[in-house]
């Protein structure tokens, strides 16, 4: 996903442009009054969005590795089913040097968890 070109995306995800995030949707909404996109993608303009201390995601950053390879078998009709569209991976791919790309999304999910923490600690 795309990491917005804001200071509402940067403080929640920091100053990497992009990471790579676990989708599984084909679905999409609208900003709602008052939020700032925070993460797109090049199939969904929304991924993301943020509104003080709370931020609402259309992708997956909590993924685990048994959970990814769980959600692939249990998927499997739908991922067929979408196999057309250029936003739909084979399981193939999804399992693609899978250890390390979910440690990089924790990364990623640290940075969130940390900001939204901070937020909470500073309303209570």
């Amino acid at each position: 996903v795309q990491v917005e070109d804001n200071d509402v995306a940067r403080a929640w995800f920091g100053e990497a442009p992009v990471f790579e995030a676990f989708h599984w949707h084909g679905e999409t909404f609208s900003i709602p009054p008052g939020a700032t996109r925070v993460l797109s993608n090049r199939h969904c303009a929304n991924q993301g969005f943020a509104i003080g201390k709370h931020l609402g995601m259309q992708c997956h950053v909590e993924m685990t590795e048994p959970l990814v390879r769980t959600w692939c078998r249990d998927g499997e009709r739908e991922i067929e089913a979408g196999r057309s569209s250029p936003a739909v991976q084979p399981a193939q791919e999804i399992g693609r040097d899978l250890a390390a790309r979910i440690d990089r999304l924790h990364q990623v999910a640290s940075r969130a968890y940390e900001h939204w923490l901070e937020g909470l600690s500073r309303t209570s």
